[in-house]
């Protein structure tokens, strides 16, 4: 139950405490039928601009987490909470305790240089995200000096007056002052899906709302009694440890980071053992296996994510499609079947009246003025038809007076009012065909009532029905009214296909990316416009065959079915859940408050800029404009994220895992370590330079072709094969080293050094791609930031002071037979990826079925 109004509340609802405007919001826009754009109630001016900031420093941010702005001193020391970074710290510490001073200083520099990079990268990263973020931040409608305007929904304080409708998301724990019809999701809270009236009251529940909820229909004012973690929800949020859902990206980084750490710990405990065994230094053992360990990892993961997420948001953004939360950017990418509304997506959007004809099908002015007075009127659910509507035209409502309104919801999917005119009283009702004619008790010739709606829904008009009631006075259940109204007749409208979206849903088709229509108009509308645009509309369900069936079902139905008809919204939810259930990634697009349970239910959702908040708010991404050309764009570049990700997670494991093992196995039969701890660490360091240019990397054609998924046993191959390949060309440097020029210690770990770094510097042009290497242009950075380390390679040996870290120079001979021996490795890795790419074959491909264009779904396998 909503707590008692404070006293410091209370005052603000008194009558003369204004001061000039000074609202940093927008002017409030809102529907001209809405209550709230009347007069607001007589005792509320709403808090005065300066008092509201006041409060905002006394009771803060609402906000349920504290808010950090970004700072360059947190992000920098986010960088040494690696447990790798940390890793390294204690081993030099190690060292240093020991007196081995140079080794430790090599590791502390290169702590602080992989540090470097991170910051730069991330902060950078860390930087345009919120830049992005900061465009799409939900606004709230409050009074402030006694008018209505716009604030962000963290500077909403207690006391303030919050004006709700229809689509709004309750901003904070309120009492309703004024209520209208006025009725709340609370699901998030109790779990119940059916709305909840509320109504005007100081105490008890029925009088309170919620922060997280939703306003389903009605408008209402309400006063703030409490903000972020005073509020219910902050209560139970601050009990809990919430985590958002675990995104399938998520999932697969956290099956590739065990996977990692299994192999690591194993390294490291064999290894040190074995030395320790063989009664090796204990201390060089510890820093040689640490760096063995640290070698095999990619550390720059989290960097290259942080960077290729940003950048795939910040390309978006410039083209339309506004990035709510960084990880859902790869599930955009995974997703297979896209699920849509018609109105907005794939037809303009602007609803027009056609026409207003009585029962017997002739034009009627009478019955477009029953219908206009009924949409005016309303103050419930805002929606396309009734703006149609008051454009075609507007009553005159002087002599008209509102006495009651039976709200618009999804089960009677009419809207009733009731008006005095002319000293009688009527009730108008205005909605589906069927709902309307149900409630009629004067209907003639109603299989031809019939024909003509079917007629004019399969040339794909939408379709009112209006019917009226004289009452001979005034009711106490108005509800109870709805029942032998006399049919008016119908209002026709017509909103046409967007211009290109037939190329547009063929452009989603070649992406392997199926468009399901679900949409509570009938079937036949649906149906004209699915063949408007290009879409398959051979098998539709409606909501009444889908309520029939049982979840098994409906599993096998949904996924051959082409359009869902005359579904409500728990429908909806039932339907992407059953896609899910059935393997495939889903997304959803959605602009209503009917639609927020499905957006939670997808993998990834999507809104647009004029949805109501709770939609937006329930939405991974926000379109800019509804067009399904611009969502095309956005799973490309979903898709390019994920396939930069996949490229240094398999360049850096599979060579790494080579080098690495190769020098374990090394190190136990030779009579000194082929590297030291520091320039494992140094060589790593230099490896992963050009990988940051991973994330801005080309990406083939063919990898945005079909979605792909995280594949354990894909990457797992992936590592061992080109990494057994890998280890095959280390024991041949191995060998050419010690039997043909019979390097010494330093000579051979000068050499080996060069081999290592030069065969980690090329195959990551070689395995970014399955085309023949130089079939495929890099990406600039990674290109010449390539090309720069390898002729740093060369020259390492030759720069001064590099006998601190253990390097000599190498004779010409010995360089050139590196380079043949990198030269014969680059050969063999195309051999081998193109054996391991054998057939065509996609591996990581998600999914049981891939969508073809004009054929539908196709097994996968």
């Amino acid at each position: 139950m909503a707590s008692s109004i404070p006293p410091d509340v209370r005052r603000s609802l008194r009558q003369g405490e204004t001061h000039p405007f000074r609202c940093r919001g927008q002017p409030l826009q809102s529907r001209q039928s809405s209550v709230m754009e009347t007069q607001p109630h007589a005792a509320l001016v709403g808090l005065a601009s300066a008092e509201a900031q006041a409060r905002l420093r006394q009771y803060g941010r609402n906000e349920l987490r504290e808010h950090e702005e970004l700072s360059r001193t947190r992000v920098l020391l986010a960088q040494f909470r690696s447990p790798l970074l940390l890793l390294l710290v204690f081993a030099a510490v190690i060292a240093g305790l020991t007196g081995e001073w140079i080794d430790a200083g090599i590791v502390m520099a290169i702590v602080f240089a992989s540090a470097g990079i991170g910051f730069f990268r991330e902060y950078s990263a860390a930087a345009a995200a919120a830049a992005l973020q900061s465009r799409i931040r939900t606004r709230v409608n409050v009074l402030r000096d006694g008018t209505a305007c716009e604030i962000p929904v963290e500077e909403v304080v207690p006391g303030d007056v919050v004006l709700l409708a229809a689509g709004s998301l309750v901003p904070a724990d309120a009492t309703v002052i004024d209520a209208n019809d006025f009725f709340v999701s609370e699901a998030v809270l109790t779990g119940e899906s059916f709305p909840v009236e509320k109504t005007a009251g100081e105490e008890g529940r029925e009088h309170s709302v919620f922060l997280g909820t939703n306003v389903r229909s009605g408008t209402a004012q309400c006063l703030v009694t409490a903000t972020g973690r005073a509020t219910q929800f902050g209560e139970i949020a601050h009990r809990l440890t919430l985590r958002p859902p675990e995104t399938e990206f998520d999932r697969g980084i956290r099956h590739f980071g065990y996977l990692l750490t299994i192999a690591m710990l194993a390294m490291v405990l064999v290894v040190f053992v074995a030395h320790v065994i063989r009664g090796r230094p204990a201390v060089e053992t510890l820093l040689f296996a640490i760096a063995l360990a640290v070698g095999l990892s990619p550390e720059l993961l989290p960097a290259i994510l942080s960077v290729s997420l940003s950048r795939g948001a910040s390309i978006m953004a410039g083209r339309g499609v506004l990035v709510r939360h960084l990880n859902a950017i790869e599930n955009l990418g995974s997703m297979d079947v896209l699920c849509t509304d018609k109105t907005g997506t794939l037809t303009v959007g602007v609803v027009k009246v056609d026409g207003a004809f009585d029962a017997h099908g002739q034009p009627s002015s009478a019955v477009l003025e029953l219908a206009a007075i009924n949409a005016a009127l309303e103050s419930g659910l805002s929606n396309p038809l009734d703006d149609a509507v008051l454009q075609a035209l507007r009553p005159d409502l002087a002599s008209i007076e509102k006495i009651a309104e039976i709200p618009f919801d999804f089960t009677r999917k009419r809207v009733s009012v009731v008006v005095r005119q002319a000293g009688r009283i009527r009730l108008i009702a205005k909605g589906a065909f069927a709902h309307i004619v149900e409630i009629c008790g004067h209907v003639d010739e109603r299989a031809e009532l019939e024909r003509r709606y079917r007629e004019w829904s399969k040339e794909g008009f939408r379709v009112l029905a209006v019917a009226w009631r004289d009452l001979d006075e005034p009711a106490v259940q108005w509800h109870t009214e709805e029942h032998d109204l006399t049919f008016g007749g119908f209002v026709t409208f017509l909103d046409r296909p967007k211009e290109g979206v037939n190329r547009a849903v063929d452009d989603l088709a070649a992406l392997g990316v199926a468009v399901k229509i679900i949409t509570g108009d009938n079937k036949l509308v649906a149906q004209h416009i699915a063949h408007a645009v290009g879409l398959r509309a051979n098998r539709v369900l409606t909501g009444g065959q889908l309520d029939k069936l049982h979840a098994e079902g409906l599993w096998h139905a949904a996924e051959r079915t082409d359009i869902f008809a005359e579904v409500d919204p728990n429908q909806k939810e039932r339907i992407i859940l059953a896609l899910k259930k059935t393997g495939h990634v889903v997304g959803f697009l959605g602009d209503g408050v009917n639609d927020a349970p499905a957006m939670h239910a997808a993998d990834t959702s999507l809104s647009v800029e004029q949805a109501v908040d709770v939609a937006r708010q329930a939405a991974d991404f926000v379109l800019l404009k509804p067009d399904l050309d611009v969502i095309r764009g956005g799973i490309e570049e979903g898709r390019k994220t994920f396939a930069n990700t996949l490229k240094y997670v398999l360049t850096t494991t599979s060579a790494n895992l080579g080098n690495m093992v190769s020098m374990a196995a090394a190190s136990l039969f030779l009579p000194f370590l082929p590297l030291t701890a520091g320039q494992i660490l140094l060589n790593n360091f230099l490896s992963d330079i050009p990988a940051v240019g991973i994330a801005g990397d080309s990406v083939d054609r063919e990898l945005v072709e079909q979605p792909r998924r995280w594949d354990m046993r894909f990457i797992g191959r992936f590592m061992v094969e080109f990494g057994i390949l890998s280890s095959i060309f280390d024991l041949m440097t191995f060998a050419v080293l010690l039997s043909v020029f019979r390097a010494a210690p330093e000579e051979f770990r000068t050499a080996w050094f060069i081999e290592s770094l030069l065969t980690e510097l090329v195959i990551a042009l070689v395995v970014r791609t399955r085309r023949v290497f130089f079939r495929s242009r890099p990406g600039t950075v990674l290109l010449w930031s390539t090309v720069a380390l390898i002729v740093l390679t060369f020259a390492i040996p030759y720069l001064p002071f590099v006998r601190i870290l253990g390097f000599v120079p190498l004779p010409v001979s010995l360089l050139a037979t590196l380079a043949m021996i990198t030269i014969a490795y680059v050969a063999a890795t195309e051999l081998m990826k193109s054996w391991f790419y054998r057939g065509g074959q996609t591996p990581s491909l998600g999914g049981k079925y891939v969508y073809k264009p004009k054929r539908g779904w196709a097994s996968a396998g």
